[in-house]
């Protein structure tokens, strides 16, 4: 379960007294997520999200993310608003941590998402990085190159462990994208982690994105491609081409790719499964069992990697 920090019932309701949210009903811990301690509160006025950030996010960040949430749901994008303390301040201090309480939204995250779903995902990312083109603030990727290089030298010894020859594989890839990752695309606010389970359903219809705790600023066909890689494979590995026909047809249905992003999404691809593997790899490799992150086999997305080796131009995932 993804709760990191015990929260008692009396510090709980003191800390509440500070934000109009009314009186404490109930509340229980979210076992979603692998990076913060999440918490369903009921109150007098209604349900929210208490989150509590853990060390993998810095503070210094918060104001860039909470500030976005703010924007794009002025915006008119659903999206999680948060809640303003009653001195002024959204962020606020509970069982040591940084902590923010947030308007809850209906709907839930689908665990075998469909072609109808993943249209509308293509669709909503297409809104979002319209809604952050006026966003005033900017965050840097943490997890581009950069930061993929220094995942690897700490994961680099031992990769072998997972499949003999990975270490080769994946120096091989870098030494390309150093030399041909793309310059120069259409860039802005992304998303950079918007897989399933960050974007709710009622039915069919979406109701709202969540977890913008990687948001930055980057190419938005980058975040485009991350959402090929989390939305359009199935279970055995195998790429749906259906769905990501519709993931790029709702996509450009808002917003049109230029030329220079339609021949970018292969390596872009590409690179983004390279960005989850190691992450996955690092932590697979470098944290004790037992820990306070949840691990995840790096092994599904070392195939999705394999896969976009094969692929040379973005028609072959259905961009028509």
């Amino acid at each position: 379960m993804a709760v990191y920090t015990d929260v008692g019932e009396g510090e709980l309701e003191a800390f509440l007294r500070n934000y109009p949210v009314g009186e404490l009903l109930s509340y229980k811990g979210i076992a979603e997520g692998t990076e913060n301690t999440n918490f369903l509160l009921h109150t007098t006025t209604g349900s929210y999200i208490l989150t509590l950030y853990e060390k993998r996010v810095e503070k210094s960040d918060l104001p860039f993310f909470l500030g976005l949430m703010q924007h794009l749901a002025h915006k008119g994008l659903s999206c999680p608003l948060p809640v303003d303390g009653k001195d002024g301040n959204v962020i606020g201090t509970l069982a040591g941590r940084p902590a923010v309480i947030i308007t809850f939204l209906e709907g839930m995250w689908l665990r075998r998402p469909q072609v109808v779903h993943c249209r509308e995902v293509g669709r909503a990312l297409a809104e979002l990085h319209i809604a952050g083109q006026d966003f005033a603030m900017t965050r840097p990727n943490s997890l581009a190159i950069d930061g993929w290089r220094k995942l690897w030298d700490a994961a680099h010894p031992r990769a072998d462990e997972v499949e003999p020859g990975l270490a080769r594989e994946v120096d091989a890839d870098f030494a390309e994208f150093e030399k041909s990752w793309p310059k120069g695309l259409p860039s802005g606010v992304i998303h950079a982690d918007l897989f399933p389970d960050n974007v709710f359903f009622l039915g069919d219809k979406l109701s709202g994105l969540i977890d913008f705790y990687f948001a930055c600023n980057d190419a938005y066909a980058y975040d485009l491609a991350t959402c090929l890689n989390a939305w359009c494979f199935e279970k055995d590995f195998s790429f749906n081409l259906t769905k990501g026909t519709a993931l790029l047809d709702g996509y450009q249905s808002v917003r049109p790719l230029s030329d220079d992003e339609k021949a970018a999404l292969p390596i872009l691809a590409r690179g983004s499964a390279l960005r989850f593997m190691l992450t996955r790899l690092y932590d697979w490799l470098t944290v004790p069992d037992g820990g306070l992150v949840m691990k995840r086999d790096p092994s599904e997305y070392i195939r999705r990697m394999r896969f976009h080796r094969t692929i040379k131009s973005a028609q072959e995932y259905g961009l028509k």
